[in-house]
C-alpha cells in the first residue's frame, strides 16, 4: 500500500496556495514602494493594505518579513514596519558592490553575448541617443535601468541577478534631485556604446574595467548631489 507524503493532497496544496499569497502580497507592496507611493520612513498600515488587497493579516505580516529581508523595509518591536530611509553613507557602499557586479557581469557576458544580444542592446542605446537629443531625462532614466537591467540578465548568473537587483531596489529608496542633467546624458549614452563594442569584440578584461569605472561615476554623482544639497552621511 503506497503511503502518502505528509504535506499530499489538500495539505499541499494550502501551502502552494499560502505561499503564492504571500508572494503576490510582498510583490504588490513593494511595487508601491518603488512607484514611490510608499515613501522612505512612513509607516506601513497593516489593517488598510491588508483590506486593500483583500487579505487577512498573516499573509501580510509574512510578506512583510519577506521585504524586511530584501532590504525594502525596517520592522521595530512595538512600533511596526517602516519603509526603509537609505542614507548617503549606505547608498554609496551600495554603489560599491555594484560597480563590482556591473563589472563581474561584463567580464561573462563577453565570453558568451550572441549577435541577437548585441543587437539589443544597440537598439537600447539607439533609442538613448534619441531621448537624449531631446533632453528627456526621465525616459532616458528608464533606458539606463533597462540597458543595465538586461546587461545583469545576459550574464546568464541567477546568483549574480539576484544581488544586482536587490541592490537596484534598495537605491531606489535613495530619493535625491535627479543625477542626470539634460546636459549630461549625451556623455552617458556615449559610455554605453563603448561598452557595447568591447562586448562585440569579446574584450572580457576591458569590458569589466569600463562597467566598473561607469559604477563609480554614477557614485561620485550621486555623492556630490547629496553634499550639494546638503546630505551629510549617515544623516
Amino acid at each position: 500500500m503506497t503511503q502518502m507524503h505528509p504535506l499530499a493532497g489538500d495539505d499541499a496544496l494550502a501551502v502552494v496556495q499560502h505561499s503564492s499569497l504571500t508572494r503576490l502580497v510582498a510583490e504588490a507592496v513593494e511595487r508601491l514602494i518603488l512607484g514611490g507611493e510608499l515613501a522612505p520612513g512612513s509607516k506601513l498600515n497593516e489593517a488598510a493594505l491588508a483590506d486593500r488587497f483583500g487579505v487577512s493579516r498573516g499573509p501580510l505580516r509574512e510578506a512583510l518579513r519577506t521585504l524586511e529581508v530584501s532590504g525594502l523595509i525596517r520592522q521595530e518591536k512595538n512600533r511596526g514596519a517602516f519603509v526603509r530611509v537609505i542614507a548617503l553613507a549606505e547608498a554609496a557602499q551600495i554603489y560599491e558592490v555594484r560597480a563590482g557586479l556591473d563589472a563581474s557581469a561584463g567580464r561573462l557576458l563577453a565570453l558568451r553575448i550572441t549577435q541577437a544580444e548585441l543587437d539589443e542592446l544597440r537598439t537600447l542605446i539607439a533609442a538613448m541617443h534619441e531621448v537624449a537629443q531631446r533632453a528627456e531625462v526621465d525616459a532616458f532614466h528608464r533606458l539606463n535601468l533597462a540597458f543595465h537591467d538586461r546587461l545583469i540578465e545576459m550574464s546568464a548568473n541567477p546568483a549574480l541577478i539576484e544581488v544586482y537587483r536587490r541592490l537596484v531596489k534598495q537605491l531606489t529608496l535613495f530619493r535625491r534631485r535627479n543625477l542626470l542633467a539634460p546636459r549630461a546624458i549625451p556623455h552617458f549614452a556615449e559610455e554605453h556604446g563603448q561598452i557595447v563594442e568591447l562586448l562585440a569584440r569579446g574584450d572580457a578584461r576591458a569590458c569589466a574595467e569600463a562597467l566598473y569605472q561607469h559604477a563609480l561615476g554614477g557614485r561620485a554623482r550621486m555623492i556630490a548631489d547629496g553634499e550639494l544639497a546638503g546630505v551629510v552621511d549617515g544623516a
